[in-house]
C-alpha cells in the first residue's frame, strides 16, 4: 500500500514538473530586448554622409509567454516585468495580426524620422521627389490591409501626383462609394490597387484611410529587423542627422534612447521604459533620451548610472547634443 502511494506521488510530481514546464499561462513577461547602433542601419544614397566616433542606440523589450516555472522565473529576474496577456494584446486579436500592426508603427517611425530630420536639415517638404509615401493607413478602411508605410504613389486615376495637396485634391473629387485606381510601388515593384472611397473608420466623411508624405528629395532606407513598434523614433532621427552633418554628435559617447517621433519632431510617450534602461545598461550606455512623459518612470526603474535626459521634441534632443550634454530644467 505504501509503495502505491509513493508511485501516485511520484507520478503527481511528475505530472506538476511536465504542467509546470509545457503549459502556457496567459501571462508574459516583459523584458530588456536587443539594444542596436542605429547609423549602420541606416542607408542614404544622393546626399554625402558623415559617420562619425559615438554611437546612437535604440532599445527594445521583448515578451514572452509564460509556463509556470516561467512564471515564478520572471517574478525573481529585476529586469523583467510580468503583465496579463491583455496588457501585451490588448485587441484580443491574434498575435500575428498584432505582429504586423507592430511593424506597420515600426514602418511608419522611420518615415516620420526621416521628414522630421530633413526638414530641419533640407527644403522639405517643399523639395520632394516623384510621388507621395504613404505614412499609415486607418483601420477599417479600404487602404487598411493594402497599402503599408513607405509604399509610393505615383498616379490616382492615371492622373500623376507628386505633392499630398494633389493627392488629395484627386481622392476628394471621386464621389462617395466610387473606386479610384492607385499605381504604387512596393519595394520597387509596380502595383495597380483598386479602392473604395466610402465612409469608415468611425468617420461619416468618405474616405480610402490613408495618411501621405511627400516623397523625399534622396533615398533614405532603414533596417529595423524583427524590432516593431514606434519607439525607436526619436534614435532613428538622431542617428540620421548625425549622418547628415559634419561633426560628431554623440560626443564620442555611446548614447541611448527611446520615443516615438511625428514627421514635425514632436516626441512621444512609449512604453517598457524601465526595460529599455535595463538594455542600454547592458550596451554600455552613458545616457538615456526619453520622452518627458516617461521621466518618473524612468527614476524609478532601478540602479543604473546613465544620465537620463528627458525631452518634448527632437529639436531639445538636437539641443542637449549640440550643447556639450548639458540638459536644462529638471
Amino acid at each position: 500500500m505504501r509503495r502505491l502511494r509513493w508511485f501516485a506521488a511520484a507520478a503527481a510530481a511528475a505530472g506538476a514538473l511536465v504542467l509546470g514546464g509545457s503549459v502556457f499561462l496567459p501571462y508574459y513577461a516583459i523584458g530588456p530586448g536587443p539594444a542596436r547602433d542605429v547609423e549602420p542601419l541606416i542607408r542614404i544614397e544622393g546626399a554625402p554622409r558623415y559617420p562619425s566616433e559615438g554611437r546612437f542606440v535604440l532599445t527594445s523589450v521583448v515578451f514572452s509567454q509564460l509556463t509556470g516555472f516561467g512564471l515564478i522565473g520572471a517574478w525573481l529576474d529585476p529586469d523583467r516585468t510580468v503583465v496579463e496577456r491583455e496588457r501585451i494584446y490588448p485587441s484580443g486579436e491574434p498575435a500575428e495580426v498584432e505582429r504586423q500592426r507592430s511593424i506597420s508603427e515600426m514602418d511608419q517611425s522611420k518615415l516620420d524620422a526621416v521628414a522630421a530630420v530633413l526638414r530641419r536639415l533640407t527644403g522639405y517638404p517643399r523639395e520632394h521627389g516623384r510621388g507621395v509615401l504613404v505614412e499609415s493607413v486607418v483601420p477599417g478602411c479600404a487602404a487598411d490591409g493594402v497599402l503599408y508605410p513607405g509604399d509610393l504613389i505615383l498616379r490616382i486615376d492615371g492622373r500623376e501626383v507628386d505633392t499630398v495637396r494633389r493627392a488629395r485634391r484627386l481622392i476628394a473629387a471621386v464621389p462617395s462609394g466610387e473606386r479610384l485606381r492607385f499605381d504604387v510601388t512596393v519595394d520597387g515593384e509596380p502595383q495597380t490597387l483598386r479602392l473604395v472611397r466610402e465612409p469608415c473608420g468611425g468617420s461619416e466623411d468618405p474616405l480610402v484611410g490613408v495618411s501621405l508624405l511627400n516623397s523625399f528629395p534622396f533615398e533614405v532606407r532603414i533596417s529595423s529587423g524583427s524590432i516593431g513598434g514606434p519607439s525607436a523614433g526619436l534614435m532613428w532621427a538622431l542617428g540620421l542627422y548625425d549622418l547628415l552633418t559634419p561633426g560628431d554628435l554623440a560626443g564620442g559617447r555611446t548614447i541611448a534612447g527611446t520615443g516615438a517621433i511625428g514627421p514635425d519632431g514632436t516626441v512621444y510617450e512609449v512604453g517598457g521604459v524601465a526595460e529599455k534602461i535595463a538594455a542600454a545598461a547592458h550596451a554600455g550606455a552613458e545616457v538615456f533620451l526619453l520622452p518627458k512623459d516617461n521621466l518618473r518612470e524612468a527614476e524609478t526603474a532601478g540602479d543604473h548610472r546613465m544620465e537620463l535626459v528627458p525631452v518634448e521634441s527632437l529639436d531639445d534632443a538636437l539641443a542637449y547634443l549640440q550643447g556639450g550634454g548639458t540638459a536644462e530644467g529638471g
